[in-house]
């Protein structure tokens, strides 16, 4: 196991968020930890668990995890939008608060709860480029599908998937933008197909890093498919519906594992 471990926070922001506490004490570091945000959604706690979980077992850096918990936001004041009838999750919107909860500084990323981590988080903290004001896997992707999930409706629309997974430069003056205000009033596709951007601001990093089931495909000898974050998008084990999925043997795998690890502390 490395020697990845989740730490408390201490900026004004997002110290009001809950998190973990869990601190690995072998490897206190001077170095500032990377925040990574994590959509949260009450239906799917087990897969919240599960991807923290990949995270930090497999992390060499240090990092700091928050759950984007919508309840909490409210309290706080910092969400109030309505939930619209085709918001499938929870953090549909309020995922867009990143770069506001890290204070507008330094880079922090924003993940969906349905993800995988197969590889070290510090090889796509690696591929930062303060040029840009955000990096994310850019999909070409139109599902087939018109249910997701637990039945969740499917939508389509341009750039669909690009903010599942996002790199967020907090600093830049572009993500400034980023306010409550901002998120909680504007259209789904301002935030979605981040419209506050120009093209050029927007980096790219390789698929692997957002590898959707049932979209994306492993090239057999070709390693620059091997999947190093699976995203569940249509559904995953914790669902019944999605229990045989493609890669879900992996993630029951990662479940099992950590089930064991909270068996043993509570010894």
């Amino acid at each position: 196991m490395s020697d990845g471990f989740e730490v408390k926070n201490s900026d004004p922001i997002s110290k009001n968020l809950s998190n973990g506490n869990n601190v690995n004490p072998q490897n206190g570091n001077a170095k500032k930890p990377f925040k990574i945000f994590i959509g949260y959604d009450p239906r799917e706690d087990v897969a919240y668990e599960v991807c923290k979980y990949s995270l930090l077992k497999k992390s060499s850096i240090p990092i700091e995890i928050f759950p984007i918990k919508q309840c909490e936001l409210r309290q706080k004041g910092f969400y109030w939008r309505e939930r619209g009838k085709l918001e499938s999750t929870e953090f549909s919107f309020s995922r867009f608060l990143t770069p506001y909860l890290a204070n507008y500084e330094g880079w922090a990323m924003f993940v969906d709860c349905d993800f995988l981590y197969l590889d070290d988080i510090k090889k796509l903290v690696d591929l930062i480029d303060d040029k840009y004001a955000i990096m994310c896997v850019q999909h070409d992707y139109t599902p087939k599908e018109t249910t997701k999930m637990d039945g969740a409706v499917q939508t389509v629309y341009p750039r669909k998937n690009w903010s599942s997974m996002v790199l967020y430069n907090c600093g830049h003056p572009k993500n400034k933008v980023l306010t409550p205000e901002v998120v909680n009033k504007e259209s789904g596709a301002f935030l979605h197909r981040f419209q506050w951007l120009s093209d050029d601001e927007i980096g790219e990093i390789p698929f692997v890093w957002n590898f959707l089931v049932g979209h994306n495909r492993v090239v057999e000898g070709d390693e620059s498919t091997f999947p190093k974050a699976i995203h569940y998008t249509l559904g995953g084990p914790w669902f019944e519906q999605w229990k045989d999925c493609e890669f879900g043997d992996l993630w029951l795998s990662e479940l099992e594992e950590y089930q064991k690890g909270n068996l043993k502390k509570d010894d």
